[in-house]
């Protein structure tokens, strides 16, 4: 077994799809709701963390904005779920935008949904790290570099496949609900028992002191677009239907529903509890800093090993959590290129039945998005929603016009119509919210992305339709003014590397013209041995003799004096074709390519690039 067989898996042949590829409920609730529901663990104190200036008078408000939060959640739950069972083979945003609303609405659903998968990813690492460093404070120096190896890790485990990612997720995401749902039930208990006021195993850190006393309508706006990131991660599950067994969409709806549940009891619970024990947010940048499920979880539980079990299931569910990203970035660029507006690339399946070069962007992408904002999950979180809220907003603006155009129309299908049409008016009047509240934070990076992404996908769309009309042609073979090309071999000397390519030249035709670049420093000359190692067995042989063309090179320059006598050679020999013959030696090693010039590789990419339709290149390798 090769190292790539043993970090990766096997190669999977198309046949075997069915039984590897495809995944249960239990595997699918991991796979694509790890993310929405590790939300629990950062979406309350992102919303907390603005209310900060107030104190504890914050605590007040905390509920209230995160009972909106699970209101908005409840309404995109539902419209999902008949978006599912519209599209059983996959009804991302994208999808439904496209056959509904048309390109350009669709690609403002894909940019968006592109920036919020790569953002999906970098908060999920970076909060799973967080919870490291709040439970191991002298790591924080360290907080980047762990964000990457939790990356690199998550990517070779997705590459494996989903089944194999699925099963590997599944003990984790137990372990994180398991353990958030011990630490509710009991402080849930101690708060009913003590009449609404229970006493923490350890005090929390004080809250700073208030300087406001009332919230404005502004800050509880900005709070609550903060806790709407806890809602990023629905659209997963409809984007990925196609991945689980059959029946697949009542599988995807049903994992949906448990995933959705299981969220409104982590959030609703956490949210309560904090409100309970007087936990505030603190400053990320304070010093000693923690989370605010770290300092719930030592106020109800106390520093014991269960402490450090719940913070351990956090970290790795939290870094897992990236995995819906990794879930769902590579379907839907396969999409956006099976519609011709990202590279073809994006359509070709690896080696284990999965969309591998999707996987490689993703991490590429958010590696550079980690090291640009140091692995902070605080300077992240502003870029965070926008992406998913535009793309919920159009996929149910998509599902009304759907119902619309089945038979029967508004009279038969008036109530799943009201459903998504209200879905999409409470997601669009959130996304504006969102997108003016967030805007000086950092929404702004997102708002010049999104169209810059669009200009980019249309231009992809035009290069593949220019391409398609260049190569289109239905008609019979040409076979007028066939001729044979004019041969150009560069040679810089006789060896049995130039001698297989005239070999090959006097095959092809009867006109060769051998080009040698002579410099002032060079050894020996092509002259000295062209009559007879060459001109003499050609002339005993009666073949068309070639020509020897010289040029001069003070200044030791090679390339460009060779690029301007083929480029003049095609100019003075109109209707004619220019086959250049380039000798290369292939070595048996990768690092013997630093053993020796390159030029032909420089030459061949200069033709290309500056060449046209009667240009040719040949390679004529030597193997060594």
């Amino acid at each position: 077994m090769s190292l790539t067989d043993t970090i990766i898996g096997k190669p999977l042949a198309t046949s075997e799809e069915e039984h590897s590829a495809r995944i249960g409920v239990a595997a699918g609730i991991p796979i694509f709701g790890l993310d929405a529901l590790t939300s629990a663990a950062y979406g309350p104190e992102a919303a907390m963390t603005l209310l900060i200036p107030l104190g504890m008078y914050g605590l007040h408000y905390i509920v209230p904005i995160i009972t909106s939060v699970l209101i908005l959640l409840g309404i995109v739950f539902f419209s999902y779920l008949q978006t599912i069972a519209a599209y059983p083979n996959g009804g991302g945003s994208y999808t439904v935008a496209m056959e509904n609303l048309g390109t350009g609405p669709a690609l403002l659903a894909a940019a968006a949904l592109m920036i919020d998968y790569i953002l999906t990813a970098a908060v999920g690492v970076s909060a799973g790290v967080t919870a490291v460093t709040s439970a191991v404070p002298r790591l924080q120096p360290d907080t980047l570099s762990l964000c990457l190896i939790v990356l690199v890790v998550l990517a070779v485990v997705n590459l494996r496949g989903v089944k194999e990612a699925g099963s590997a997720f599944i003990v984790p995401a137990l372990m994180f609900v398991g353990t958030l749902l011990v630490v509710i039930g009991v402080g849930a208990y101690h708060t009913f028992m003590s009449g609404g006021h229970p006493t923490p195993v350890a005090p929390p850190p004080p809250a700073l002191p208030a300087v406001m006393k009332y919230a404005g309508i502004w800050l509880l706006l900005k709070a609550f677009s903060n806790g709407c990131a806890a809602m990023t991660g629905v659209e997963a599950v409809s984007n990925g239907v196609n991945a689980f067994e059959e029946p697949r969409a009542r599988n995807a709806q049903f994992s949906l529903a448990v995933i959705i549940g299981t969220l409104v009891v982590l959030l609703f619970g956490t949210t309560y509890l904090a409100r309970a024990y007087g936990i505030t947010a603190m400053e990320p940048t304070a010093h000693g800093y923690q989370s605010m499920v770290s300092i719930l979880t030592t106020a109800v539980m106390g520093r014991g090993w269960f402490y450090y079990l719940t913070m351990a299931s956090i970290f790795v569910a939290l870094s897992l959590s990236a995995n819906t990203a990794f879930a769902g970035f590579p379907r839907l660029a396969r999409a956006i290129a099976g519609n011709e507006y990202l590279p073809h690339v994006f359509l070709l399946r690896g080696r284990r039945l999965l969309f591998s070069h999707g996987i490689y962007a993703l991490t590429g992408f958010t590696g550079v998005i980690l090291i640009l904002f140091d692995g902070v999950t605080d300077k992240l979180i502003p870029l965070y929603a926008i992406g998913a809220f535009i793309a919920f907003t159009l996929s149910q603006a998509g599902m009304v016009v759907h119902w619309k155009k089945q038979e029967g129309g508004v009279r038969r299908h008036w109530w799943h119509m009201f459903v998504n049409g209200f879905g999409a008016l409470a997601t669009g009047i959130t996304t504006i919210v969102v997108l003016v509240t967030k805007f000086t934070s950092g929404a702004w990076v997102t708002a010049i992305l999104i169209p810059l992404l669009i200009g980019i996908m249309y231009g992809v769309k035009r290069h593949y339709s220019r391409v398609k009309r260049e190569m289109a042609d239905m008609t019979p073979l040409n076979l007028v003014n066939l001729e044979e090309p004019i041969v150009v071999i560069p040679m810089a000397r006789w060896d049995r590397i130039t001698e297989k390519a005239m070999r090959f030249g006097l095959l092809l035709s009867k006109q060769i013209k051998v080009v040698h670049i002579h410099t002032d420093d060079e050894d020996g000359h092509l002259d000295e041995v062209w009559e007879d190692h060459v001109m003499d067995p050609i002339r005993k042989a009666h073949l068309p003799e070639p020509e020897l063309k010289v040029i001069s090179s003070h200044y030791r320059f090679v390339i460009h004096p060779l690029m301007d006598y083929i480029l003049e050679l095609e100019k003075e020999n109109p209707g004619r074709k220019v086959a250049v013959l380039l000798p290369e030696l292939v070595v048996r090693h990768w690092w013997e390519n630093a053993l020796h010039n390159q030029r032909v590789q420089l030459l061949k990419l200069l033709l290309l690039l500056k060449g046209n339709q009667r240009i040719v290149v040949v390679n004529i390798p030597w193997y060594l």
